[in-house]
């Protein structure tokens, strides 16, 4: 159960779009790769990934780019992980071991990880990342006397 490169470099990219929600400004590929540090090829196709899904529209014009389709707090990071990944990438594979009784209790196991990660990442909304992000820099701005 670990998070990809895939899913975490469009993560960071939804947290940048997030953070400029409320303002409904736009960000192009190049200002979230720079910010981010992400190469800007694979972005711009993380990007459509995420366009196709609904989770972000584009906008075309001298000032365009791209925005959250919705409200930040109604994006789940399951949507994001299963747009990316697909809604496969849970699935535990059946291998020569399943077919034996210890490999079905194993293979149970790991189902209902599966699942526990998967409610995790339902119960948290780019918005809580973003409220997340920010209280821990002014965290960081803090100094004690």
């Amino acid at each position: 159960m670990d998070l990809s490169c895939k899913s975490e470099y469009a993560l960071l990219a939804l947290l940048e779009l997030a953070d400029r929600h409320s303002q409904n400004e736009p960000l192009q590929i190049r200002q979230i790769a720079a910010i981010q540090s992400i190469p800007d090829r694979y972005l711009e196709q993380l990007l459509a990934t995420l366009r196709r899904s609904g989770l972000v529209r584009s906008q075309r014009g001298a000032k365009g780019g791209y925005v959250l389709a919705r409200e930040p707090w109604k994006i789940t990071l399951l949507e994001v992980v299963e747009s990316i990944e697909g809604t496969d990438s849970q699935q535990v594979e059946t291998h020569r071991s399943a077919k034996t009784l210890e490999g079905m209790v194993i293979r149970e196991a790991w189902q209902e990880a599966g699942d526990a990660a998967d409610a995790v990442l339902q119960k948290y909304t780019l918005q809580d990342l973003t409220e997340k992000r920010n209280s821990r820099q002014q965290l960081d701005l803090m100094y004690y006397i």
